[in-house]
């Protein structure tokens, strides 16, 4: 009877340890995780801090913590440190194992910190990635986390990322050379079309003047900062193409837009015309009308 009671006393004295590791490793991995943010904060005030080796760093540590909480779980119990043992004694094919059922996990993680390493973008930076355009919030250790253009959260797999070409529309130069295409009949005065174009490109407020791409290119495309090139001789329309200078993809669609629809106005008002398709219908009975009259 002394022998069992020593026994529910001892199960009940390592339940109570293990609950208490567990709460003190959570409660710790907590602390240590804001006062990591706190000290980014206020370190960011005084020196440059790149965020995104820093959440890399700050999330290892957390990882850590947990992990020195779990081995000390399992140690603390006959039973797992006894099946530990063992997985270790037999650690060849554990691995295997492991490795398998763990492999994108893993996949993910080694990535994370790849992309936090050689960093080929950064928290911030604007990109067209995965065929989605947005901002990076967040590069986790499994996932980085993009906010798109149309306020949606994706978190993509690391290792998605990694065997992706990435647009960043924000590293070394952020500025664009856009382009907007339209149409015009081949009735319309292609000089007149063209001054049009050049005219209203130069009056949007996002569009960058000489003196504006001097701040990012030692050449600064004097006099064809704005240009427009006939670019196709289609079968209803003369395609021109307009190519101007964004400081930011971020505002470079929206420009886009305006663009088009004050060279609509300003064709509509000096006769410029914007073709659409013509498509002539022969009948099968008009066909043999044609034959006979011939």
């Amino acid at each position: 009877m002394d022998i069992d009671s020593s026994l529910i006393s001892w199960e009940l004295a390592s339940i109570v340890f293990v609950v208490l590791v567990l709460i003190s490793t959570f409660l710790l991995a907590k602390l240590i995780n804001r006062m990591l943010e706190a000290y980014f904060v206020l370190a960011s005030k005084k020196m440059k801090i790149d965020e995104t080796a820093y959440g890399l760093v700050r999330r290892i540590i957390v990882a850590m913590v947990y992990f020195i909480g779990l081995i000390v779980i399992i140690f603390s119990i006959p039973g797992l440190r006894d099946l530990s043992i063992a997985l270790f004694a037999g650690a060849g094919f554990a691995g295997i194992v492991i490795g398998m059922a763990a492999q994108s996990t893993l996949a993910n993680i080694i990535s994370g910190v790849s992309l936090a390493t050689f960093r080929p973008f950064r928290v911030g930076d604007l990109l067209t990635i995965h065929g989605e355009y947005g901002r990076v919030k967040d590069i986790t250790l499994g996932y980085t986390k993009i906010l798109t253009w149309d306020n949606r959260r994706l978190n993509i797999p690391n290792h998605i990322i990694s065997d992706e070409a990435v647009i960043n529309w924000s590293i070394d130069d952020p500025t664009v050379n856009w382009t907007i295409e339209i149409g015009i009949s081949y009735d319309s005065d292609i000089d007149l079309a063209r001054r049009i174009m050049i005219e209203e490109a130069r009056k949007h407020p996002e569009v960058m003047a000489h003196k504006d791409i001097l701040k990012y290119k030692s050449n600064g495309y004097s006099g064809n900062e704005i240009s427009v090139l006939l670019t196709e001789l289609a079968d209803f329309s003369v395609n021109m193409v307009l190519y101007i200078w964004i400081r930011d993809r971020s505002v470079a669609f929206i420009t886009g837009c305006e663009l088009k629809e004050s060279i609509k106005k300003r064709f509509d008002s000096e006769g410029i015309e914007i073709p659409f398709p013509y498509r002539t219908i022969v009948y099968k009975k008009d066909i043999g009308e044609l034959q006979h009259e011939s």
